[in-house]
């Protein structure tokens, strides 16, 4: 039987697609096509919208609060009910930086202005007294992953605070993660992972990559994924994790 194709909406292309985040799609694009599946990319920007329970994966990444702002307002109006009807049907999706703040209930701006998001996870965000820049490393326990770690490059004054019964992608090793205090990156739900891992996040974390790739093929039909030679990756994946713990 033929493999199903991986259907990738990426929401805000042009809107949200700071830190060369754009390159998750073409890691997710690339790691699928050499396995010989075939890909299906689509920008979807402001506006009405196709129905996104038709996407196997949702992805958006991160802007500035100028465009924060028209995304927010955009996602509330006129994607809500079709983001929240792909997650009910098994939908992946990845969030990072700005594109996870709107995951949550809310966001607030640097200038005071409450920006009401997606209600998806029980999470907000504050605006901080100072940037958090540099390199992360969290430990991701309960996935799957081999090794269980992700690495990325981390830029926001944003500081992201989870719901008591929320679960986070990942524990910091290295770097502030959602806020600096609670020792917390990300967030995962389900299918629903966000983060603040730019660098691009997926180029180094190919495993975390095929896990993607894994869940949003199985929401069609049972699937296995052939093996990749990933060494190339994981080498620059464990050159970082040496020099963060070194």
């Amino acid at each position: 039987m033929a493999q199903p194709p991986l259907r990738i909406g990426h929401l805000y292309a042009e809107e949200m697609n700071i830190y060369g985040d754009r390159g998750n799609i073409l890691t997710l694009s690339k790691r699928a096509g050499w396995r010989g599946i075939d890909v299906r990319v689509e920008p979807i920007g402001r506006g009405p919208s196709p129905d996104l329970a038709e996407y196997d994966l949702l992805f958006w990444g991160g802007g500035q609060d100028r465009d924060q702002e028209l995304v927010f307002a955009d996602a509330n109006e006129h994607k809500l009910a079709s983001i929240k009807e792909a997650v009910a049907q098994g939908s992946v999706v990845l969030a990072v930086c700005g594109g996870y703040q709107l995951l949550g209930a809310y966001y607030v701006t640097a200038e005071r202005q409450r920006l009401p998001g997606l209600g998806l996870v029980d999470l907000h965000t504050e605006p901080g007294a100072r940037r958090n820049i540099g390199n992360v490393l969290i430990d991701v326990p309960g996935l799957g992953l081999e090794p269980p770690t992700l690495v990325g490059f981390e830029n926001h004054s944003g500081r992201t605070y989870l719901g008591a019964n929320v679960e986070p992608l990942g524990r910091v090793v290295k770097g502030a993660g959602n806020n600096g205090k609670d020792g917390t990156e990300g967030v995962r739900a389900g299918n629903i992972f966000g983060t603040y891992l730019h660098g691009s996040l997926l180029p180094k974390n190919p495993h975390f990559a095929d896990l993607l790739i894994l869940r949003a093929l199985a929401r069609r039909a049972p699937t296995e994924l052939a093996p990749l030679d990933m060494s190339v990756e994981l080498d620059a994946h464990q050159a970082l994790v040496r020099r963060l713990t070194g």
